[in-house]
Protein backbone atom coordinates (compact mmCIF):
# COMPACT_ATOMS: atom_id res chain seq x y z
CA UNK A 1 0.00 0.00 0.00
CA UNK A 2 1.38 3.42 -1.05
CA UNK A 3 1.11 6.40 1.40
CA UNK A 4 0.18 10.00 1.26
CA UNK A 5 -1.64 13.09 2.70
CA UNK A 6 -5.19 14.76 2.11
CA UNK A 7 -4.53 17.49 0.20
CA UNK A 8 -7.85 18.39 -0.48
CA UNK A 9 -11.73 17.81 0.17
CA UNK A 10 -14.60 18.73 -1.54
CA UNK A 11 -17.85 19.36 -0.67
CA UNK A 12 -19.18 17.06 -4.00
CA UNK A 13 -17.84 14.09 -2.50
CA UNK A 14 -13.87 13.24 -3.93
CA UNK A 15 -10.84 14.69 -2.88
CA UNK A 16 -6.73 14.92 -3.43
CA UNK A 17 -4.30 12.96 -1.65
CA UNK A 18 -0.53 14.53 -1.84
CA UNK A 19 1.81 11.56 -2.63
CA UNK A 20 5.30 13.59 -2.78
CA UNK A 21 5.37 14.12 -6.81
CA UNK A 22 3.94 17.18 -8.61
CA UNK A 23 0.70 15.54 -9.30
CA UNK A 24 -2.35 14.32 -6.53
CA UNK A 25 -4.25 11.67 -6.70
CA UNK A 26 -7.75 11.90 -6.95
CA UNK A 27 -10.41 10.11 -4.86
CA UNK A 28 -13.66 9.20 -4.57
CA UNK A 29 -15.62 9.17 -1.26
CA UNK A 30 -16.72 5.64 -2.35
CA UNK A 31 -13.38 4.17 -2.35
CA UNK A 32 -12.85 5.91 1.82
CA UNK A 33 -12.42 2.56 3.96
CA UNK A 34 -12.82 1.75 8.12
CA UNK A 35 -14.52 5.49 7.73
CA UNK A 36 -16.38 7.80 6.29
CA UNK A 37 -15.49 10.25 4.17
CA UNK A 38 -16.83 13.07 6.09
CA UNK A 39 -14.76 11.96 8.62
CA UNK A 40 -11.44 12.93 6.41
CA UNK A 41 -9.82 15.95 7.28
CA UNK A 42 -7.07 17.66 5.08
CA UNK A 43 -3.40 16.89 5.90
CA UNK A 44 -4.30 13.62 7.72
CA UNK A 45 -2.25 11.28 6.48
CA UNK A 46 -3.96 8.19 4.73
CA UNK A 47 -2.87 4.79 2.91
CA UNK A 48 -4.20 3.70 -0.31
CA UNK A 49 -4.27 1.59 -3.73
CA UNK A 50 -3.35 3.07 -6.82
CA UNK A 51 -5.82 2.47 -9.12
CA UNK A 52 -7.16 3.13 -12.58
CA UNK A 53 -10.23 5.64 -13.33
CA UNK A 54 -11.84 6.80 -15.75
CA UNK A 55 -9.44 9.80 -16.09
CA UNK A 56 -6.57 8.59 -15.40
CA UNK A 57 -4.47 7.01 -11.89
CA UNK A 58 -6.91 7.63 -8.67
CA UNK A 59 -6.33 6.21 -5.08
CA UNK A 60 -8.43 2.95 -4.08
CA UNK A 61 -9.07 1.83 -0.70
CA UNK A 62 -8.39 4.86 1.27
CA UNK A 63 -7.37 4.38 4.65
CA UNK A 64 -6.90 6.41 7.64
CA UNK A 65 -3.45 5.90 9.35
Amino acid sequence: MAEGTIKRLTDKGFGFIDVGTNKDLFFHSSNVEGTSYEQLREGQKVTFNEGRGQKGPCAENVTPV
